[in-house]
């Protein structure tokens, strides 16, 4: 079961859709993730937004890492599953006024701070509870990571971050501010980023960013470059791990740490995406007068990944080994936009097929909604099923 395979016999007693984990492949995934990152001593804490299935949550806490997290109930749910506060960073561009005291009352490691705005709320809100919170400022490095637009976000315009032009303004700011202590600074590209150039190009520049501090006598604690690792949507079973030898690589020949500084990534996506697959069952085979229409019980209510982002999930007929034939893919929803895939070469599809939509591991079932009124998906495990 570790790379492509499913055990189809199991799943077809299973009301559908739904979505399927592959424990064995995530806990493969951890491994290599704290191998390659023990090379250079870096910390990883793991992007919940991607996946807080508990289930999973628990799985990535007992494996040591710690939590990226942009919500206060992002931070709830990584302590209940077992993460250590003080292995949690807090980042967003709005976080409301409970999120910061939750933040506070919890002790965890860091605000990765947006604005001078959100600044000096943060300030004040420590202030009122007799403490000092640390927080790193999340700079915009102006760096086009060429992925699609929706999730680029280290433009140097940008509703997150800090501006480079606009970074002195908020160093003497934050100097006057006392309940604050500055810990760091925090970068991120973007999202499903494989030119690893644009990660070289981030060391180059976090390390001329660094110049500014060492200016002013500041010495930065923590360098956090983010994530945005993309993963190999094509080519799950082939490529079932991200290349993160390569990616942890491309940041460490470059960048010039200084003496005692720790080093930080937010990976996502390259986590859990590819030991995550949707699987549905089709409820009509529709013949049109050019095409041929695959219609399943799953929308873009369980993926809405091809409908925002016009992405690509690999999909296969996991009951049928006839001969192939091109379908349009497309799910319930009373929406034009909930197609998954145009002309997908598939085995004969039938009533009653089940397929896989791989590697929806990210950003599916946390993203799922109950638009049409429909039901949540169930979840089940590799390990347990």
């Amino acid at each position: 079961m570790l790379k492509g395979k499913f055990p189809t016999d199991k799943f077809k007693s299973l009301a559908t859709p739904f979505y399927y984990y592959n424990i064995e492949l995530l806990r493969e995934t951890l491994n290599v993730i704290k191998a390659e990152a023990a090379k250079y001593n870096y910390h990883i804490h793991y992007a919940v937004k991607a996946n807080a299935n508990p289930r999973i949550l628990s799985e990535i806490a007992r494996s040591g890492l710690g939590a990226d997290c942009v919500s206060g109930g992002e931070i709830q749910a990584a302590i209940n599953a077992g993460f250590r506060p003080g292995a949690i960073v807090f980042a967003g561009v709005g976080k409301a006024d409970w999120e910061i005291e939750l933040g506070l009352d919890s002790d965890i490691s860091c605000f990765n701070v947006e604005s001078t705005a959100e600044l000096e709320v943060i300030c004040l809100t420590a202030a009122a509870k007799g403490k000092t919170a640390p927080v790193a400022l999340r700079i915009n490095p102006d760096i086009d990571p060429h992925t699609h637009a929706k999730i680029t976000t280290g433009m140097k315009e940008n509703k997150f971050g800090i501006s480079q032009k606009q970074l002195g303004a908020t160093l003497d700011r934050l100097a006057g501010m006392r309940n604050v202590r500055l810990t760091g600074i925090h970068f991120h590209l973007g999202s499903q980023i494989t030119d690893l150039f644009s990660f070289q190009s981030l060391a180059i520049r976090a390390s001329e960013i660094q110049d500014e501090f060492d200016r002013r006598g500041i010495f930065l604690e923590n360098i956090n470059f983010g994530g945005g690792l993309g993963i190999d949507y094509y080519h799950p079973n082939h490529l079932p791990v991200a290349a993160f030898e390569n990616y942890f690589a491309a940041v460490g020949r470059l960048l010039r740490p200084r003496t005692g500084q720790q080093i930080h990534f937010e990976p996502g996506r390259s986590v859990v995406g590819q030991c995550g697959t949707l699987i549905s069952k089709v409820l009509y085979v529709k013949e049109g007068d050019t095409k041929r229409f695959a219609v399943l019980d799953a929308g873009f209510t369980e993926l809405i990944r091809p409908a925002m982002y016009d992405a690509y999930h690999r999909i296969e007929n996991i009951t049928s080994e006839g001969e192939t034939g091109l379908y349009d893919v497309v799910g319930p929803i009373c929406e034009s936009s909930d197609v998954f895939g145009r002309d997908v070469e598939l085995n004969l599809v039938r009533r009653g097929d089940l397929l896989a939509l791989r590697s929806a591991g990210a950003y599916g079932e946390i993203m799922a909604s109950q638009y049409n009124c429909r039901r949540l998906p169930a979840s089940y495990f590799s390990d347990t099923i």
